[in-house]
């Protein structure tokens, strides 16, 4: 199973009936396995974990690692503490940017540029390090910090000219969102499988594609564009946005959930944290966007 994120999307953490191949029986000669479900960062070709020595152990589905694996494999606990860290530079520096680059006549011209600045620079670290075969700690962390400016900024300007409290209510919703999305995946209200996953990007591709042509219209034909993200249908498309975000958490969920049985090397929690914080990000922005339309009319 991939999830949209393209730090996972190259993994392919997948369980579920042989998806992507990692759940494929074994050919003749290869290494027993005790179920179909082998282990995929010991079997899989080309597998750039296949020399991981924690790998190489042979679990039973769901099973816990003995303690002398948990020593170089991914843990929940791993995942925990990266993404709690990346998280918590992003809303560092979206506070320091909310108090240090005011948005006021005097200055917005100035606060609009670093934060457009900082938005591009923080998109091609995150399409550098997508693009890497191994997790960049300080290539993430930048990314993080980067962002945290860039919504700083926007969120000032939206609390400012738009309406006090809007930040406050993207917070809680995304907080929301993210909470409610992980009781029914543990719950298993949600089946994150092959159907699951072709339904959400298909979905994700024709809303993109529809962003992309609304703000085609918007750059060259002015004003709201198609109007995809403003009035009625503003509104519209952002509880899409919103519920795209919900069903990408899922599908990161599960990524984390197959790397941590499959025994991914630690270093691949920072990945799971990246993956997860360009999500939320993904969702605050989707509810700010929508709070903003919502209290502007």
């Amino acid at each position: 199973m991939r999830s949209r994120n393209p730090v996972f999307s190259r993994r392919g953490f997948s369980r579920d009936n042989g998806y992507a191949g990692f759940n494929a029986a074994p050919q003749a000669g290869g290494p027993a396995v005790g179920t179909q479900q082998g282990n995929p960062y010991a079997q899989q070709a080309g597998n750039p974990y296949a020399q991981n020595p924690y790998a190489q152990q042979d679990l039973q589905y769901g099973a816990p690692p003995q303690a002398p694996a948990a020593a170089g494999r991914m843990t929940m606990d791993d995942v925990v503490a990266r993404t709690a860290t990346t998280l918590g530079l992003v809303v560092l520096t979206a506070v320091l940017s909310w108090v240090l680059l005011p948005v006021d006549e005097a200055n917005i011209g100035k606060s609009y540029g670093i934060a457009i600045g900082a938005g591009l620079v923080a998109m091609v670290l995150a399409l550098v390090q997508s693009f890497k075969r191994r997790a960049a700690p300080a290539l993430i962390l930048s990314y993080a910090a980067l962002e945290g400016v860039f919504l700083g900024v926007i969120s000032s300007a939206v609390s400012t000219y738009i309406a006090d409290g809007v930040v406050a209510q993207a917070v809680m919703g995304t907080m929301a969102v993210f909470a409610g999305v992980l009781v029914a995946y543990k719950a298993g209200w949600i089946r994150v499988n092959r159907r699951f996953y072709g339904f959400v990007m298909a979905a994700a591709l024709g809303f993109v594609l529809l962003m992309a042509v609304n703000l085609l219209f918007t750059v060259f034909g002015g004003g709201d564009g198609l109007g995809f993200r403003s009035g009625p249908l503003g509104i519209v498309f952002g509880v899409i946005g919103i519920l795209l975000g919900a069903c990408f958490l899922a599908l990161d969920f599960k990524q984390v959930e197959d790397g941590i049985a499959y025994g991914a090397p630690r270093e691949e929690a920072w990945l799971a944290a990246f993956g997860l914080t360009l999500t939320l990000v993904w969702i605050y922005m989707e509810f700010l966007r929508l709070l903003s339309i919502l209290n502007s009319d």
